[in-house]
């Protein structure tokens, strides 16, 4: 029998295509929530079945238990752009597609803006405060909501963000007979909650006050609550790109000091993820702090020494060591857990950290070199160099044929999106 994922808007039967429709009629079951069972007109005479909470552990059953029958599983608009799509053809790949457009395909026609030029956040089941690192000049956003309240929480959002200035225009239930859409500025939003099923776009300013930070690693060093401990920014926009953020990958950030490395991996990809590992309580609450201000909420905290507390993470795809290279065993547990094609990046600014750079170079290859950078400072009347401690950097690429235990099969699938119940 076969499970066909149908999409459907907030315009119903009336806007779905006919082999939507046909599909819908030939069930023998419907999987749906409540708002988009509700949406079939009496002449679907399948079984409808909401689907349970949580949704997604109850996947697989579900699909065994209801999949041997004719089975349509209703998702909202296109079941593949943060839908349930996904998920089923993961499960079965034998399924059936067939898509609705989807809200940012709505809201662009509505607004008259190129879909292909607008950034799409999606605050459903995710931290609002990705939005932070998508800010830029002029840049056009569209927000998936996730509550009638969110408007309001990404006005407050972009305020905090030096982006009071842009325009917002929430665009609820689109394609529907009572769609709506409500327009104003960040800094004087004052609408009340509206619509749950919105798209929020976002019309960013061409000055904001944010000092234009943009993804590229090497932020201002004020960017950062810190107590001293923190890559500066040069050594960070280098030790960034020596990491080679990629879609999807793990970062471990070693000796997370103020979380800023691990917090330019994820703002550079924003797909990336990162496990920053802090032995100090104030500074483990400083990276959250930071990561949140910065729109990096996938960077997570591990408390703990290492090299003790890294057996028990997810394997990473690179590995930053900003402190504690010299400590026994460091380096060696960190090349071991990559997996093949990972990269290692550690700094050493004393002389034992060199030492331990040194060794680690000759027994297991890779790059070292020495970088030295000076800032310009007041001399009096005049101008002059001031230097930063020189860093000791090593860089090894680990391939298929000498990383450690991990193999190509211990790689988890994509995680899957969240989607909208309602």
């Amino acid at each position: 029998m076969t499970v066909t994922v149908v999409g459907i808007g907030a315009d119903g039967w009336p806007g779905l295509a006919p082999p939507a429709r046909t599909a819908c009629e030939k069930a023998a079951v419907v999987l749906g929530a409540p708002r988009q069972l509700d949406l079939l007109p009496a002449a679907v005479t399948a079984r409808r079945e909401e689907w349970p909470a949580p949704m997604m552990p109850s996947l697989p059953s579900l699909l065994d238990r209801l999949g041997g029958e004719e089975l349509v599983v209703l998702a909202s608009g296109d079941p593949m752009f943060f839908g349930i799509g996904t998920s089923v053809l993961r499960l079965r790949p034998d399924a059936t597609v067939v898509p609705h457009p989807s809200s940012v395909a709505l809201a662009c026609a509505r607004l008259g803006w190129a879909e292909q030029d607008a950034v799409v956040v999606s605050a459903v089941g995710r931290p609002l405060e990705a939005v932070r690192a998508a800010l830029a000049p002029r840049r056009r956003l569209l927000v998936l909501a996730d509550s009638g309240a969110l408007p309001g929480r990404l006005a407050a959002l972009l305020v905090g963000a030096g982006y009071g200035e842009a325009r917002l225009c929430v665009l609820g239930s689109l394609g529907a007979e009572h769609e709506s859409r409500v327009d104003g500025v960040a800094a004087s939003w004052s609408a009340p909650d509206g619509d749950p099923l919105a798209v929020v776009a976002v019309d960013c300013p061409a000055l904001p006050d944010d000092g234009w930070l943009g993804r590229a690693p090497g932020l201002p060093d004020d960017a950062y609550t810190h107590d001293g401990q923190l890559t500066k920014t040069e050594m960070r926009a280098l030790s960034v790109a020596a990491l080679r953020p990629l879609p999807g990958q793990l970062l471990w950030d070693v000796g997370g000091g103020a979380g800023s490395i691990g917090i330019e991996w994820c703002r550079a990809e924003p797909t990336a993820r990162a496990i920053a590992v802090e032995s100090r309580e104030d500074r483990a609450a400083r990276i959250v702090e930071n990561a949140a201000a910065l729109g990096a909420p996938a960077v997570r905290v591990v408390p703990g020494h290492a090299p003790e507390v890294l057996s028990g993470l997810e394997t990473p795809d690179a590995v930053f060591v900003g402190g504690g290279v010299s400590v026994p065993g460091m380096l060696e547990a960190c090349r071991r857990a990559l997996r093949p094609g990972g990269r290692l990046v550690a700094n050493a600014v004393t002389l034992e950290g060199e030492v331990a750079l040194a060794a680690a170079r000759a027994e297991y290859g890779g790059e070292v070199r020495r970088i030295a950078v000076s800032r310009g400072r007041p001399v009096g009347r005049y101008l002059g160099w001031k230097a930063l401690a020189p860093v000791t950097q090593w860089v090894l690429h680990v391939g298929t044929t000498d990383a450690g235990p991990a193999t190509a099969g211990d790689v988890p699938p994509p995680t899957p999106p969240p989607w909208r119940l309602s």
